[in-house]
């Protein structure tokens, strides 16, 4: 099936000109995703996506012959043949290819306006896409097809230019699909249409890539194509170099904030699973950077997965982690093993695959986990831009990186503490920008005299390598276990200290942990 009519008034969102007609007489409106079958059917109105999907035939043959320019554009006949934008019977046809360059969709555009879209369109890219598959400084991100051919033109083909797929109202469902191509780049300067619809896309898609966007800020001009046909290219050159970089609203007055300020603070949404921790810090929040630190080999990783599966148990949230000494099996394991209250990470363990599927299904954990394959690049610019994904295009929460050691090791300037001081700011950076509650895991220097793993305290002074871990921080937790004690009890109990509170201020013993080895679980003990 294929679209015969595109930007109409939907009535049920009351979208000027997001709704658009197939040939069948059903409709879909991408802004309120509602697909309303046609009135022949008899079927009932229902939200599926899929159903936008057009049909596959189209005629190929087309983007076989010789290009020609296009003069009512201002277009070169090698503008044309860079983008598959082909003239046929007075129409124009723009050719979609996958991210691989295969032709897989074409858009046709009629005298009167009106847009049909045949072949495959849930496979096909940005507009022109495909023609730069390997990333760079800068692309500009448009929004029709004329002004990608406009604006590369206007480049002389020295940079990237692509185009949103569906106009305004799609443009940043477009750009989250295509977040990794984008992504590559260092600046991706948004060029939409001068008026509310552009600049509000514009903001939006800016919104996803944060630091790397920059705004097109147009003259009198409308769009690319516009400063095409009236020889505007050193002007529309000059604006796309002044394009500032996309800063988010961030100035309050105190006077705004007084009714709020006269409601008590709500209760955080995420509590800690131990009450004397909980009780100490008030819960887990948003944009909160939370270090949790101890000796080698005293639990810090299975007090995380506590966390985590607390997290899990408490809302509806993805999380993601990074265990990076872990296979993913080993850190499913660990986690799945929790709900099932047995160490199904070790050789010999009981267990049924029905319990398995149990947690699965009670907790919903086929697609809430992301977990981290540790193949690949370390550095923390990789690092962010994976954490990046998938907070805007996964929709994570909560994040878990255990251990910034590893981060450390991966960094190129050779001294860790400089290192290790780039890698905390940049973390703190992007939990404010994202909204997100991070957890890190970080080792802890030997102290003079008694070690860590003889039951040794805690302090901020002993994190490992600098001082921006405890400075950046909003919440440090030590973990302290004397693991070579004789007595078992004693052996198998961690002690947690709140050692940096800026929350509530409140720091010192918060409480202790019995690790149960035939459940694989620690637990608060109460005195």
């Amino acid at each position: 099936m294929s679209f015969v009519k595109l930007h109409q008034q939907c009535d049920d969102c009351g979208s000027s000109d997001a709704l658009s007609y197939n040939e069948d007489g059903s409709s879909y409106c991408f802004a309120c995703a509602k697909f309303t079958p046609s009135e022949s059917t008899g079927a009932a109105v229902s939200d599926i996506k899929e159903r936008v999907v057009p049909g596959q035939g189209f005629d190929r043959s087309s983007f076989t012959e010789p290009y020609r320019g296009y003069q009512d554009r201002g277009l070169t006949a090698t503008t044309m043949s860079a983008y598959s934008a082909q003239q046929k019977a007075g129409n124009i046809l723009f050719g979609y290819h996958t991210p691989q360059g295969e032709l897989t969709a074409v858009k046709t555009r009629y005298p009167d306006k009106q847009f049909k879209i045949s072949g495959d369109w849930k496979k096909a890219g940005l507009y022109g896409q495909h023609l730069f598959p390997s990333g760079g400084q800068y692309i500009t991100v448009v929004e029709g097809e004329f002004d990608a051919l406009a604006g590369y033109q206007m480049f002389g083909g020295k940079y990237p230019v692509v185009s949103i797929r569906n106009g305004a109202q799609g443009a940043a469902a477009d750009c989250r699909r295509a977040y990794e191509f984008l992504d590559q780049y260092d600046h991706i300067i948004f060029c939409f249409d001068n008026d509310d619809h552009g600049r509000s896309a514009a903001l939006e898609c800016a919104d996803i890539f944060g630091g790397k966007a920059r705004i097109y800020h147009h003259g009198e001009h409308k769009d690319a194509c516009d400063y095409l046909l009236n020889g505007d290219k050193e002007e529309f050159v000059k604006r796309w170099w002044a394009a500032k970089t996309y800063t988010p609203d961030g100035m309050v007055m105190l006077g705004s904030l007084r009714d709020a300020l006269k409601k008590p603070l709500e209760e955080a949404e995420v509590r800690y699973p131990y009450k004397g921790l909980d009780d100490m810090t008030f819960g887990v929040r948003p944009t909160e950077l939370v270090t949790i630190c101890a000796g080698s080999g005293l639990g810090k990783s299975t007090f995380m997965r506590e966390l985590v599966f607390s997290i899990l148990a408490q809302t509806n949230d993805r999380v993601g982690l990074a265990f990076l000494e872990e296979t993913p099996d080993r850190t499913a394991r660990g986690l799945v093993g929790l709900q099932i209250n047995k160490p199904i990470h070790l050789p010999g363990c009981d267990y049924s695959p029905s319990e398995v599927d149990q947690v699965f299904d009670s907790m919903d954990l086929d697609d809430r986990v992301v977990l981290w394959d540790t193949f690949g690049s370390n550095k923390i610019e990789n690092v962010l831009a994976r954490f990046r994904y998938q907070v805007k295009v996964l929709g994570v929460k909560y994040i878990v990186l255990d251990h910034i050691s590893i981060l450390v090791s991966d960094q190129d300037n050779g001294d860790e503490r400089r290192a290790i001081d780039e890698i905390m700011t940049k973390l703190r950076m992007f939990c404010q920008e994202m909204h997100v509650c991070m957890f890190v895991v970080s080792h802890l220097k030997r102290p003079d005299g008694k070690g860590h793993e003889d039951g040794a305290y805690t302090s901020l002074g002993q994190l490992r390598g600098s001082a921006a871990i405890a400075q950046l921080s909003d919440i440090v937790v030590g973990l302290e276990r004397n693991a070579q004690a004789e007595d078992a009890m004693v052996r198998n109990t961690t002690n947690v200290r709140v050692l940096k509170n800026r929350f509530s201020g409140m720091t010192g013993p918060a409480t202790s942990l019995m690790y149960n080895k035939e459940t694989g679980r620690l637990t608060e003990v109460f005195e």
